[in-house]
Parts: structure tokens; C-alpha cells; sequence
């Protein structure tokens, strides 16, 4: 485990981008879970204006993050990320990985289920080898999400969510509601049993983004987005995920 400085690396269009520096890569962390404001970034990292202002200009520069006029407002700008978060040094997914061996070890591998508890260490066990794992999993998502998609008659949106709750609970995929209809934010409770663990850290929530995105972009025939506005480290009573 390093112990020193953060190193992050990156992949680009031009290729991968080996970072060094908290404040860069926290920006860059910040944005993946979708554009924000320059005030946000401010917020977010602490940091004065002034010193924000270098880093995102070094930033894109490196073709790491896009800029572009807020069209709420065309005097500010928004930005957004360029680039897909592939590894860093520090490997906080360790001691999350290691106490998943150990209940896989135990008798409580039966009260959580043995297939639960291998995905789990599957995910945990890309992090404590350094790899950010969620890029990956959004991606295969995606995938499953199409597929899934397969198993759905539904063409119109009321319909297709109420045969997609019936289906996730009837394969214990989790639970979830539509609790906003404009933009359409859902919530989303217990996938694959995440709450049952013990362990909470953020590893499922990029997988579920991507069921959704696949699930939508089959469906309605066009490209979904989906952005993750709140999961389970938070406290919160569900995942918030919202349609972009």
C-alpha cells in the first residue's frame, strides 16, 4: 500500500494519464458522478477559486475534463469528465475485501447468501488491487441491463416500471420506486442485498446506474443517462438515481 501521495490513473482518447495530486484527482473523483459548476468544484474541494481555476485548466489541458457554457445560466460554466478513472495508488478497498473473506469463511456465508457474498468479493477485490472498478461495472451493467431488457413486453415507461418491479422481486434482484417523474428519479433499496452486509462501501451503485442505462436505452431506443445523486455509504434510506 502506498502511503504517500495519491497517484490516479487515467484513460484518455490520446491514451492514459498517470495523475499526481489530491486536489486534481478529488476534482475528477467529484465529477463522476456527472457535470458540475465551478462554484460546486469550490465547495467540494475547499479550496480557493484561484487555485481551483490552475487545476482545471491544467486539467483540460490534459483532455481529462470538458468545459461548457451553463445553459441555466451562460455566464458560468460547467464542467464534466473526458476520461474514464482506472486505478490509483492507495488501495482503500483492503480492509473491505479482507472482511468479506472472512464472513465467506464463516458459517454467517449461509445468512447472507454464498453468491451475494462472491459478487461482493469480487468488487472489493479489484479496489484493494488498486483498480477502480466502477467504470467496469457501469459498463457491464449496460450489458446486463439490455439483456434484461429481453425478459420486459412493456413499451410505455408506467408500464415497463411496474413490470420491472415485479420482476426484480421476483428474482431477488432488490427492490425499487419511481419517486420523480420529471426529470425520473428512482430509488432504488437492498440490490442484491447490499444492506444486509455488514460492510458498506460504495460498490454496487455503478452496476445498478448501468442496469438502468441499459434497461432505458433498449427500451425507449435512445441513449440514457443516469446519475447517482445519493447511495448507501451516505446514510440514506435508498439509492437516488436520477435520469439525465
Amino acid at each position: 500500500m502506498n502511503n504517500g501521495d495519491s497517484t490516479a490513473i487515467f484513460s484518455t482518447e490520446a491514451g492514459f494519464i498517470a495523475l499526481n495530486g489530491s486536489v486534481k484527482i478529488k476534482i475528477l473523483d467529484f465529477l463522476k458522478t456527472g457535470p458540475r459548476s465551478f462554484d460546486e468544484i469550490v465547495i467540494h474541494t475547499g479550496k480557493a477559486k484561484a487555485t481551483i481555476s490552475v487545476h482545471l485548466k491544467d486539467l483540460k489541458s490534459c483532455n481529462l475534463l470538458e468545459e461548457q457554457i451553463d445553459p441555466d445560466d451562460r455566464r458560468k460554466k460547467i464542467y464534466f469528465l473526458k476520461c474514464q478513472y482506472l486505478a490509483y495508488s492507495q488501495e482503500p478497498g483492503v480492509r473491505h475485501y479482507t472482511d468479506m473473506l472472512d464472513i465467506i469463511a464463516s458459517r454467517d456465508i449461509g445468512k447472507y447468501g454464498s453468491l451475494t457474498c462472491i459478487f461482493y468479493a469480487v468488487q472489493y477485490g479489484f479496489l484493494a488491487h488498486g483498480i477502480n472498478c466502477t467504470p467496469i461495472m457501469r459498463d457491464i451493467g449496460r450489458d446486463v441491463g439490455k439483456s434484461l431488457s429481453r425478459n420486459l413486453t412493456s413499451i410505455y415507461p408506467d408500464d415497463l416500471f411496474e413490470e420491472m418491479m415485479v420482476f426484480w422481486e421476483a428474482n431477488n434482484i432488490g427492490r425499487f420506486s419511481v419517486v420523480g417523474r420529471d426529470p425520473l428519479k428512482i430509488a432504488v433499496y437492498d440490490f442484491f442485498d447490499c444492506r444486509s452486509l455488514p460492510i458498506k462501501a460504495k460498490v454496487i451503485c455503478s452496476f445498478v446506474q448501468g442496469v438502468f442505462e441499459g434497461i432505458f436505452s433498449d427500451k425507449f431506443e435512445s441513449q440514457c443517462t443516469m446519475e447517482i445523486i445519493s447511495d448507501c455509504t451516505q446514510g440514506c434510506e435508498a439509492c437516488l438515481f436520477v435520469m439525465r
